[in-house]
């Protein structure tokens, strides 16, 4: 049987090194952040997993804080509960790439509670994506992650706005598992890059961070991404997110821009 291919290779305990199919979009010396996004949560959900017990805590909350440059080379996370409990839980990972750190993440994981009975509030969803056209983001963007996904528009893009889904045949960890949850986040960052507001070419803005809020958890499978960018007048631009399953909204994501001529 032929073997799918990955982002990355587990090289040993918490380390994993990216394959070309994680390479990045702004250089190409560097992973994109969105699968390195995606790995951390899996680290995050091993160090839940150790546990004698599953507690039935659900993610309700990830941030992540882009330290500099994400080196096509090995990398360690390590991964600590900052903050036990038995209704709430903060989790903190950090990710080392070539002896730096390069990524700090922290998660917050809530007690399941059922409030059904008072749900309410979230947008409408999104047509599904079998009545979506093709969005060949490959047009304006290089890199191996990019060209490893199957994107499709909702409507057609205009400039710093853009609803698309997207998916993936690209496994996040070769050999392995992962948590639906995990398999999400690993396409979220690519919200940045999907309703483009300046080309490339002539502008760089990169996102610093990414912070995720949920409402629900997410399946894996096709995520959307209902997707505004602002740029201010000043260098500083804001990537904004709705997130969503082929089910309905989930929640939405925020990345902070630094905006600046190439």
């Amino acid at each position: 049987m032929t073997q799918r291919p990955s982002y990355f290779e587990p090289v040993g305990p918490g380390r994993y090194r990216p394959t070309g199919q994680a390479g990045g979009a702004w250089r190409d010396d560097e992973i994109h952040f969105s699968p390195l996004g995606g790995l951390i949560t899996h680290a995050i959900d091993l160090h839940r997993a150790d546990r004698a017990e599953p507690d039935g805590k659900q993610l309700g909350r990830i941030s992540f804080d882009i330290l500099g440059q994400l080196g096509q080379d090995e990398c360690e996370i390590q991964v600590e509960t900052i903050r036990p409990g038995r209704t709430i839980e903060l989790i903190q990972a950090t990710a080392t790439i070539a002896g730096r750190v390069a990524v700090l993440a922290r998660a917050w994981f809530v007690a399941a509670t059922d409030t059904a009975a008072v749900a309410g509030g979230a947008p409408e969803p999104l047509p599904g994506p079998e009545q979506a056209a093709g969005h060949p983001m490959t047009e304006t963007w290089g890199g191996g992650y990019v060209r490893s996904l199957d994107v499709r528009a909702v409507s057609p893009a205009r400039p710093g706005r853009t609803t698309a889904w997207l998916r993936t045949g690209t496994d996040l960890v070769a050999g392995g598992s992962v948590s639906p949850q995990a398999a999400f986040i690993t396409l979220v960052d690519t919200a940045n890059g999907i309703a483009v507001r300046q080309p490339p070419t002539a502008w760089m803005y990169p996102n610093l961070d990414l912070t995720i809020h949920l409402h629900r958890q997410p399946a894996g499978g096709w995520v959307g991404l209902d997707t505004s960018v602002t740029f201010g007048p000043s260098g500083l631009g804001l990537t904004s997110t709705t997130l969503h399953d082929v089910a309905g909204p989930v929640g939405r994501a925020e990345q902070i821009l630094t905006v600046r001529p190439l």
